[in-house]
């Protein structure tokens, strides 16, 4: 058992309420299967390939450096402070009380939209794997695609809302095994289309036309692609969400970190290089749409019955995907509840005296992002802003820690003395420059997720506008519930606290 002293917990006031039980591999298994090599990969391939052809590929390493910098400013936190919620609980810490309650309100409602935007790609798999599983008509109706996509996203959510609830050791069991099934089936799909590759890799050097007659030229192009990256390589910080869970929470929740990122951009890498290489017809307008994608160029080299195997493991990916957003929302709502920092605080924050979880959060959060779902059967379009605002809500909150964690740099007052000597992980001297960089980079992307671009927004205005429409009008509604009510009220409920009484936060 880790005390309070070695789980970052005696800084905030906490005592030990969840199971702390999770190793090693089941704590970097959550942070693989959140980022889910399998399902981002798949599931956006068309949308940087039809954009920018085969040189959208460089957003590849570019956004990997950028998030790097970002998992090392994390790294460093999770060695001093692996506690739940982290994003919330960091920013708090490190920031004004606002900063904090605004970073984890615009995580929350980007991780309810996540969920419900992860289980719609079983649509693009199921049915291919077997046509029972285009449950609503036979897929040629003008809503038949979204419809059923809903249907299935909704049972997912009810699988992953009981496993969840039933214990974090049946969720990391689960998800360990998943992770291990999806690690295999992508190195094996990247070596088996690196053993059929058709072409050289002079391919990604050129623009092969794309952006050609644009205001902008390839480079407008490529940054729209570079969206198609940005969308897969996030959500590495649930290994430290999971902290509280965690068996030597300080060591293991930065490696794991760390193993995540580069897992995901090697092998992830390595499948997207070799399937612009082994792609029969780089001009098939199939690669450019959902319903080709990367699955045609893998279905079209692989023999026999092995296509459709590689496809049950990427339902197997897009199944654990799931599963760990929906248990890195739970541990975050859990964390602001705690605080008193949400509606309802009291209830949400209730562990349940038999399998030591939050369960209220888990039925609460399915619900929800069911409820979403329901937007994408008429209103397409409108989902897939949602989905996008929410990946920029994410980044926005990665900045609210990176920012005050680069001011506290700044005044000398990070990294905390008892790192080094600890053994605990830290970037020492390197630690100022990578966390500048990780402060603009995070500016830059959230800025050119938010672009108002039609090709990816669509119209009206206020689709086109919909970062700054619907973040603004997310933020404003919390914000008026926090100024209202919730900044009179909150402070550490006494049933969470570690002296007994309700205290503060810092």
């Amino acid at each position: 058992m880790t005390n309070n002293s070695d789980s970052g917990m005696d800084d905030f006031g906490y005592k030990e309420s969840l199971d702390r039980s999770l190793g090693k591999f089941a704590s970097f298994a959550a942070g693989v299967s959140y980022i889910s090599i399998l399902t981002g990969t798949f599931q956006l391939f068309y949308f940087g390939f039809g954009t920018a052809g085969p040189a959208y590929l460089w957003s590849w390493p570019m956004v990997f450096l950028g998030q790097l910098c970002v998992a090392l400013c994390f790294m460093e936190l999770a060695a001093k402070y692996p506690v739940a919620g982290s994003v919330y609980n960091w920013a708090k810490l490190l920031g004004r009380r606002i900063v904090g309650w605004s970073a984890g309100w615009l995580m929350l409602t980007a991780s309810i939209v996540t969920l419900s935007a992860v289980v719609l790609a079983l649509q693009l798999n199921l049915p291919r794997i077997w046509s029972g599983f285009q449950i609503i008509g036979d897929g040629s109706g003008e809503n038949d695609f979204a419809t059923n996509a809903v249907l299935l996203g909704a049972i997912l959510i009810a699988i992953t809302t009981t496993i969840n609830a039933l214990g974090v050791r049946l969720m990391a069991m689960i998800n360990s095994s998943g992770v291990f099934i999806e690690l295999i089936a992508a190195v094996l799909i990247a070596v088996i289309l690196a053993a059929n590759i058709t072409r050289g890799p002079q391919v990604f050097f050129s623009t092969n036309g794309y952006g050609a007659g644009e205001s902008g030229g390839f480079l407008a192009a490529f940054l729209v692609a570079s969206l198609a990256s940005g969308y897969v390589m996030y959500g590495f910080d649930t290994a430290s969400s999971l902290g509280e869970e965690t068996v030597e929470p300080r060591r293991t929740a930065p490696k794991a970190i760390f193993r995540a990122i580069l897992a995901s951009f090697v092998i992830g890498g390595a499948i997207l290089v070799f399937a612009v290489l082994a792609a029969p017809n780089l001009d098939d307008p199939a690669l450019g749409s959902p319903d080709g994608s990367l699955q045609s160029i893998v279905e079209s080299v692989m023999w026999g019955p092995l296509g459709t195997i590689f496809l049950i493991c990427i339902v197997i990916a897009v199944f654990v995907c799931s599963l760990a957003v929906h248990t890195a929302a739970i541990r975050l709502t859990f964390a602001m509840a705690r605080d008193n920092a949400l509606p309802f605080g009291e209830s949400l924050a209730k562990v349940h005296p038999r399998t030591q979880t939050p369960v209220v959060p888990a039925v609460t959060i399915g619900i929800l992002a069911i409820l979403i779902l329901v937007i994408n059967i008429g209103q397409p379009q409108i989902f897939t802003v949602l989905t996008s605002i929410a990946i920029i809500m994410i980044y926005l909150a990665y900045s609210m820690v990176t920012g005050p964690l680069l001011a506290k740099r700044l005044a000398g007052q990070w990294p905390p003395k008892d790192l080094k000597p600890g053994g605990y992980f830290t970037m020492g001297r390197w630690g100022l420059p990578i966390n500048i960089v990780a402060v603009l980079w995070g500016a830059g992307m959230a800025l050119n997720l938010a672009w108002p671009r039609t090709e990816v927004y669509g119209s009206p205005w206020y689709n086109t506008w919909g970062a700054f429409v619907y973040i603004g009008a997310i933020l404003l509604l919390g914000l008026a519930w926090y100024g209202l009510k919730g900044r009179r009220h909150i402070g550490t409920l006494k049933s969470h606290a570690s002296t007994g009484e309700e205290r503060s936060p810092a």
